[in-house]
């Protein structure tokens, strides 16, 4: 349910609605927008007295959210969110361009990487230090020391970090080196782990889940917002399907259904969903054709040689022209890209 303030309330009449809806044993979460204050009522409604609620002083109008996902909802918000972490924009004009290695390898891979991404354009460094493998027995990732080489690509290009957390255990060490906390696809449903990160007040890149509904991905959401962190970008990085020619499928039509639904922003990742670098920069376009608020990739020094996911990685040369080729597809769309203003 959302209280809908007038525009002539008062600041004690909002003060007041907040402390109603805590009497009624519910969590009110304030949103202030252009055109309207709103008070959501999160938690079990059945009890609440609605016709109490509509004759508060300040009140425009009083109903219900339909949306299993409340908070994500655009019934409770209407305007686009903004995601902001440093040099990174995400959402409203602004297409975030995230590029960097699948695994920080070495303090010359990260640092001459984040130095060739941010001269093509990019927004914003990716790299992994700890990395959830299918296997055992492939490269873990270097952990701590991996978010210590990409805070120093950081110092030496200004660019925003991104990076994944895959354990609540790690989320302090991550938060202390991270400006955006990535959750993998693996753990789009762990529970603990959105819960940790939502209380946080790090961005975060919540990545869909590879057999997972656009409800389950947006009830993940729900998780990190009804934690009290603002800041989620939804990552559509392909689903699993039976087609074999590529990793997974790359639905785009799922960017703007969810941006019909939800006031969040939502990205792409082209490496992840077709698995195949010739096919990225293509993705990449068609993303930003069909108005995704940014893009990931991954990028490499030497992709033959890279510890994982090499074959889906673009080169600095093949970087430089997928940002050419998707500059004038962002401009046709009145939209920025990475760092360009």
């Amino acid at each position: 349910m959302i209280v809908v303030m007038k525009r002539s309330a008062t600041q004690q009449d909002i003060d007041s609605m907040v402390e109603h809806v805590e009497e009624l044993g519910l969590k009110p979460v304030v949103l202030t927008g252009t055109e309207r204050t709103v008070v959501a009522l999160i938690g079990d409604e059945r009890s609440a007295n609605v016709n109490a609620l509509e004759s508060s002083p300040g009140v425009d109008e009083v109903h219900p959210i339909l949306a299993p996902y409340k908070l994500a909802s655009r019934e409770l918000k209407q305007e686009s969110t903004t995601v902001r972490a440093g040099s990174l924009a995400v959402g409203n004009g602004h297409v975030g361009m995230i590029a960097g290695p699948c695994s920080v390898e070495n303090e010359e891979q990260i640092v001459s990487t984040a130095r060739a991404v941010k001269a093509a354009g990019a927004s914003a460094l990716r790299g992994g230090a700890f990395k959830p493998r299918t296997s055992p027995y492939s490269f873990q990732g270097l952990k701590e020391e991996g978010l210590k080489l990409l805070a120093t690509a950081r110092d030496e290009t200004g660019l925003a970090v991104v990076t994944e957390v895959v354990a609540t255990e790690d989320v302090d060490v991550v938060v202390e080196y991270a400006d955006v906390l990535q959750i993998g696809a693996r753990n789009m449903q762990n529970y603990r782990l959105l819960e940790a990160v939502g209380q946080t007040r790090r961005p975060v890149l919540l990545k869909r889940g590879p057999s997972a509904t656009i409800d389950e991905w947006l009830l993940a959401a729900e998780y990190i917002l009804d934690g009290g962190n603002p800041d989620v970008m939804l990552c559509e990085r392909g689903i699993r399907t039976f087609e074999t020619h590529t990793r997974f499928t790359l639905p785009l039509a799922s960017i703007p259904y969810v941006q019909q639904r939800t006031h969040l922003p939502v990205v792409a990742d082209p490496s992840h969903g077709t698995g195949h670098t010739a096919l990225v920069p293509a993705m990449a376009r068609a993303s930003i054709a069909a108005g995704a608020d940014g893009v990931i990739v991954e990028v490499h020094p030497n992709p033959d040689h890279a510890m994982s996911d090499g074959y889906q990685s673009m080169d600095f040369a093949q970087f430089e022209e997928m940002m050419r080729e998707c500059r004038p597809i962002a401009a046709a769309m009145g939209r920025t890209l990475g760092s360009d203003e």
